[in-house]
């Protein structure tokens, strides 16, 4: 009974998501879904003390990085051959590079880094900015080899990517980058304040493009007492003819009493609009719940996902309450129903997702496809 009372949980969450907005498009049917269960992997080694994690594949190893500890880490490394045994391999950079300190002063970490790969480089972004303030910037680093072996390796630092002050409206945190059907790469970034915020980059610098100037409004949540607007650590995808964009709602960073969850929402165009299942946009509240916590893990969120042959993943960071809270670590398969909308796991390994039950419950569609 423990699933239909998560069930029950998730319904009303989504309910009340989509109650923000309305849209006039009609809404996806419920999920049909057939094949296996998502499932979460089993993971062993270095995989406490995980914040905000970022994934890419060189060769035969996995790279993730994350957000330092504040005074003992910048951006460490973590390494693992098959997904589930993970060690440290290094850092980015010895410290936070100057030009850092001195644009955000208090800082005393970098925050959430992104990693992908365009241009025959891997791009590095990385936030530097202090707890409940947008006076924030966004870094990149570069390198030609993910390989500390490697005699291309070597991070270099690129500098300043895009500002944000106290005088706007958004801020300059959490950042993604997403190759477009052209090949020209997008970052998105974003946390409460007017919410999810997208830039085109130069695809040769990797810095802001002069091409496209515009700052695009993909997400937000209405703000008003009570309500700050939570909604960031955007991460976006090209899948199937659409781009899926998922966000954290709610609070992070409080340990066991952590409300992250993870919800997502599409676009024919990288631009958006982004609706959730029920035709909801996403810049007026909506969102469809993909992950919420229960049990052990609570709050995970700020999610980075994997596409891969064999099978896609999604990896973010939960809370373990059987242990103070720490941030840790958190690997699940990602699947698709045959609308193609994701599915994943409950962050408890013997526990599956409310909304995979509802796929198998709803095994045919009640309306048209959007």
């Amino acid at each position: 009974m423990g699933w239909l009372l998560n069930l029950i949980v998730i319904s009303s969450i989504t309910a009340g998501c989509a109650g923000a907005a309305s849209d006039s498009r009609t809404p996806s049917p419920s999920p049909k879904y057939s094949g296996p269960p998502p499932t979460i992997l089993d993971l062993e080694g270095d995989i406490t003390h995980v914040h905000d994690p970022a994934i890419i594949r060189e060769g035969g190893t996995y790279y993730l990085f994350s957000t330092g500890l504040a005074l003992t880490e910048v951006i460490p490394i973590r390494c693992s051959r098959d997904l589930r045994n993970w060690r440290r391999c290094g850092d980015v950079f010895p410290a936070i590079p100057q030009w850092a300190s001195q644009d955000v002063p208090g800082v005393k970490n970098l925050w959430a880094p992104d990693i992908s790969y365009f241009d025959g480089r891997y791009h590095l972004y990385y936030s530097a900015s202090t707890f409940g303030s947008n006076h924030s910037s966004i870094g990149l680093a570069t390198n030609k080899s993910l390989d500390p072996k490697s005699p291309e390796y070597q991070w270099v630092d690129q500098g300043k990517v895009i500002e944000s002050r106290r005088f706007n409206d958004w801020n300059a945190i959490d950042s993604n980058v997403v190759i477009d059907d052209e090949g020209r790469p997008w970052l998105s970034f974003g946390s409460f304040w007017d919410g999810i915020k997208l830039r085109r980059l130069d695809h040769s610098t990797g810095k802001l493009s002069g091409a496209d100037t515009k700052l695009y409004s993909i997400a937000s949540r209405p703000r008003g007492p009570g309500s700050p607007g939570a909604v960031e650590a955007p991460f976006l995808i090209r899948r199937n003819g659409y781009y899926y964009l998922l966000v954290s709602f709610d609070s992070c960073c409080k340990g066991a009493q952590s409300t992250y969850k993870i919800m997502v929402g599409r676009s024919k165009q990288v631009t958006g609009p982004y609706l959730d299942r029920a035709g909801n946009p996403m810049w007026a509240g909506g969102g469809t719940l993909l992950i919420a916590g229960s049990g052990r893990w609570r709050g995970p969120g700020h999610n980075a996902v994997l596409l891969e042959q064999d099978g896609d993943k999604i990896i973010y960071h939960a809370y373990d309450t059987q242990r103070g809270g720490i941030p840790t670590l958190r690997i699940g398969s990602l699947v698709w129903d045959d609308h193609g909308w994701p599915l994943a796991a409950n962050p408890n390994s013997a526990a599956i997702s409310s909304i995979w039950f509802i796929a198998r419950l709803n095994p045919e569609p009640r309306g048209p496809e959007q």
